[in-house]
């Protein structure tokens, strides 16, 4: 995270809520770099900024959290959740336990075939049930729990 606040050296981070915020009062997608994940297999996920940073009233705060945990080999595992995967259409092959994921204008509609069937359907987003609605004063509710054996930002 230091490369993302480098060019803001003196800025002081608060935390709040187990978050790390700060008052900034720009655009933070003209002010903040996209973070770029490296997957194993060389699949790369972008993050821009307004993706991993969330208003919390006046404040801006980062949307990782950091579990402070490793992996067998030493290595730093990391959370992301929605924001991160925000405007992006997630494929889970549980067979295979494997994940993939596109860009994707999740206002727009999917189609999507039953296997069983052939029936083909379209799932509109407000298809979808907004009844989890999430807010930042509650737990943070975790749609993926990723853990990162290699990455590098940037």
């Amino acid at each position: 995270m230091s490369k993302v606040f480098a060019q803001y050296g003196d800025m002081p981070l608060k935390n709040d809520q187990d978050f790390q915020c700060f008052r900034y009062s720009g655009s933070v997608d003209d002010g903040f770099p996209i973070i770029t994940f490296h997957f194993e297999g060389g699949l790369p996920l972008n993050i821009h900024p307004h993706d991993y940073l969330f208003q919390n009233g006046e404040l801006y705060c980062m949307g990782f959290q950091t579990g402070g945990l490793q992996t067998k080999d030493g290595k730093d595992m990391v959370l992301l959740g929605d924001l991160a995967f925000s405007n992006r259409l997630v494929l889970y092959d549980l067979e295979n336990q494997v994940i993939g994921w596109t860009d994707y204008n999740c206002s727009s509609s999917i189609k999507i075939k039953d296997d069983k069937t052939g029936s083909i359907y379209t799932v509109n987003a407000h298809d979808i049930s907004s009844g989890w609605r999430f807010q930042w004063h509650k737990p943070l509710f975790v749609l993926l729990v990723t853990a990162l054996c290699s990455y590098t930002m940037f």
